[in-house]
């Protein structure tokens, strides 16, 4: 495809649908780990490092896998990597013990990258004045299948079994691959250097751009404090209400209704001050999160706060994305694996966090959790932010 085309909707809305089919891998578990728990016989804390396991396996992919798209052909990398994410869901159906379940999740979250190679994609195709919108479609489908990806393993999980839902997805998974084969074309990569080089130059883009550093740091801190409210739901559910995966997951549908949020977001940040559009999403995501600090025994309550939290966090993200792949379009895969190496760090913090939080102090402690990181959000962004255009 030529480079300079415009990029086709058929296009756009494949990779967009692709996008939430395969990052749904990473999140099919988060309803299920009552039942995980209660199969091998394990406790909360312990069934708590299959999420931990997946968001790892995911920012090792990220870092090692991604990068490669700006040296190699996309299209055949997808296609290696769609057979390993069809291998990882089938072990983790037929797993016999919580330890080869906990391995496969780390494989399935590292080959479950396939997303991040769109995003970048969308941004280096799109017209410059419709980046953001562009990647706001591409994310949209994603963070619907992160949300629904909750509301269907959590179905499945309670009448069919959480093994279920691992088989559901590899064939899901493998009809997508041979869409992929057929539909998407071959992209050409402008780096010529060695693997070696390529992921040295990932070190100098993050140290000379302060502005990717500080994207990168809002863009954890929202996701640890999201992680940690997934995280940690199914258990409130259970304690306190004695609702099953399926009302869990259910949560995970009306969240959809922030995902949607990520495309309006994505046309506000073609033409909205970018800084206000970040500072709109942190005083959301403040809200949200007084409103589950007072919402222990309010499924209500919980109902808004979720559907705050999801908009607020997709539109810190979304705008995050369409500021650091404003430039260096050669260069795209390997500033959005910094970017999102470092989100799913925060990721995987929150998970960990949230777990022993949940532990020490239940659900008030993980609300102020999830506060404190959304503070720390608005002081980093106040302190180092700097002056950024609205075609940037």
């Amino acid at each position: 495809m030529d480079q300079n085309q415009k990029l086709p909707k058929s296009l756009l809305y494949l990779m967009a649908f692709g996008a939430g089919l395969i990052v749904a891998n990473n999140y099919y578990n988060q309803p299920l780990l009552g039942l995980i728990a209660k199969s091998f016989q394990v406790s909360e804390s312990e069934v708590s490092n299959i999420p931990l396991f997946t968001q790892v396996g995911y920012a090792f992919g990220l870092l090692f896998l991604i990068p490669l798209g700006d040296k190699f052909n996309r299209k055949k990398l997808m296609l290696v990597d769609f057979l390993l994410i069809i291998v990882s869901l089938i072990i983790a159906a037929t797993s016999s013990s919580l330890i080869i379940l906990i391995i496969a999740s780390f494989m399935i979250g590292f080959s479950s990258v396939i997303p991040q190679f769109f995003v970048p994609m969308a941004a280096q195709l799109a017209n410059p004045n419709e980046r953001g919108k562009a990647i706001g479609i591409v994310m949209s489908g994603l963070l619907i299948g992160i949300l629904g990806s909750r509301f269907i393993s959590g179905f499945v999980g309670e009448y069919f079994g959480w093994r279920a839902m691992y088989y559901i997805a590899a064939v899901a998974v493998s009809l997508y691959g041979i869409l992929i084969y057929f539909k998407l074309p071959a992209i050409t990569s402008e780096f010529k250097g060695t693997y070696k080089e390529l992921m040295k130059s990932i070190w100098f883009y993050f140290k000379s751009d302060s502005t990717l550093r500080l994207a990168s740091l809002r863009g954890a801190l929202g996701f640890a404090g999201f992680s940690a409210f997934w995280t940690t739901l199914v258990f409130l559910l259970e304690d306190v209400f004695n609702y099953g995966s399926g009302v869990a997951g259910a949560f995970g549908a009306l969240g959809i209704c922030g995902a949607l949020a990520a495309n309006v977001m994505g046309k506000l940040s073609d033409r909205m001050n970018k800084n206000k559009v970040i500072l709109i999403a942190i005083i959301i995501m403040i809200f949200a999160w007084l409103v589950f600090y007072f919402s222990t025994a309010s499924i209500i309550g919980l109902v808004i706060g979720v559907i705050l939290l999801d908009m607020g966090l997709q539109s810190l993200h979304i705008t995050n994305q369409s500021i650091i792949l404003s430039g260096s379009p050669e260069a795209g895969n390997r500033i959005n694996t910094i970017y999102m190496v470092i989100y799913f760090i925060g990721g995987a913090l929150g998970t960990i966090t949230g777990a022993q939080i949940w532990e020490m102090f239940h659900w008030k402690g993980v609300a102020v959790l999830g506060m404190t990181y959304t503070v720390f959000i608005l002081f980093f962004h106040v302190l180092y932010k700097k002056p950024i255009n609205t075609q940037s």
